[in-house]
């Protein structure tokens, strides 16, 4: 595997914390559990110009297919993906709040979906996009052209003050009892608060804080050999036991010790094996 990444140069570094280029061996399909981390994407698959996705309904796996170049909006859950597309792939990850710079509509929109770049930008410019990307022949060409298309869509779009407070208030510290404290310092009603957030990043802000303090768990687990999940919980601020796995499979399908076993060198990256299925099944 080849992975490389960038933070682009201002102002897009505003809005974007990365743009990110990947390349597989061709390899069987196999299906992995993508994981919310608070944040929207723009990938673009350029092996082949579709992205497919793969939804559990009545206990029976469904698959759906779009364009190649997507936008992936703010998740509230897992995603399934099949890692047969990700042979060779781009992406850009936005900063919460960034979207709007480059989109003419609300995040919360795009949330929990994955939108077709044509249906935001049009089919001639989605299908110009991917094309140019295609071009280069080095990874790092790749990524500057990737940066340039960028700069070119971006516009001028800050987020209202109080949403700027919030997402500092909550990146120190994913608390959700924090979020009324929050809601009471920035002069706004809730419902307006709200409203502002929810358009700037995608979801409310108590969404936002949860899903936080679970990359929050995902981080401190990742940085310990033997894991330690009752310590992690208290350390993150899950009152009990009990709240913390049910925050746990909310957002990932799976009891801690069970990420644990199947996570990949990705931190937001499970694998989802055939055992998945006959649980649903039964």
């Amino acid at each position: 595997m080849l992975f490389l990444h960038r933070v682009p140069g201002p102002p897009l570094n505003a809005s974007i914390d990365s743009i990110w280029y990947c390349w597989n061996a061709p390899g069987p399909h196999a299906l992995e559990r993508v994981l919310p981390s608070g944040t929207a994407q723009l990938i673009v698959n350029l092996k082949e110009d579709e992205t497919r996705g793969y939804l559990i309904e009545s206990g029976r796996l469904c698959q759906t297919r779009r364009s190649g170049t997507v936008l992936t909006g703010v998740q509230t859950s897992y995603q399934l993906i099949d890692m047969a597309e990700t042979e060779e792939v781009m992406g850009v990850v936005f900063r919460p709040g960034g979207l709007p710079a480059f989109f003419g509509v609300p995040a919360h929109e795009s949330s929990d979906r994955d939108v077709p770049l044509d249906l935001l930008w049009g089919a001639a410019q989605a299908g110009e996009l991917r094309e140019r990307l295609l071009e280069p022949r080095g990874p790092e060409a790749k990524l500057d052209a990737l940066e340039g298309a960028m700069a070119e869509r971006w516009r001028p779009c800050a987020a209202h003050p109080a949403v700027v407070f919030a997402l500092a208030e909550i990146g120190a510290n994913p608390c959700e009892s924090k979020v009324a404290a929050i809601t009471g310092c920035v002069g706004l009603s809730a419902k307006r608060f709200i409203q502002h957030f929810t358009g700037a990043v995608g979801v409310t802000p108590k969404q936002y804080c949860r899903i936080r303090r679970f990359q929050q768990v995902l981080a401190a687990a990742e940085n310990g050999r033997c894991v330690e999940w009752t310590r992690i919980a208290a350390d993150c601020g899950y009152f009990d036991q009990s709240h913390f796995i049910h925050d746990f499979r909310r957002f990932s399908g799976l009891t801690p010790t069970s990420y644990d076993t199947r996570r990949t060198q990705f931190r937001n990256h499970v694998k989802f094996l055939q055992s998945d299925m006959e649980a649903l099944v039964r």
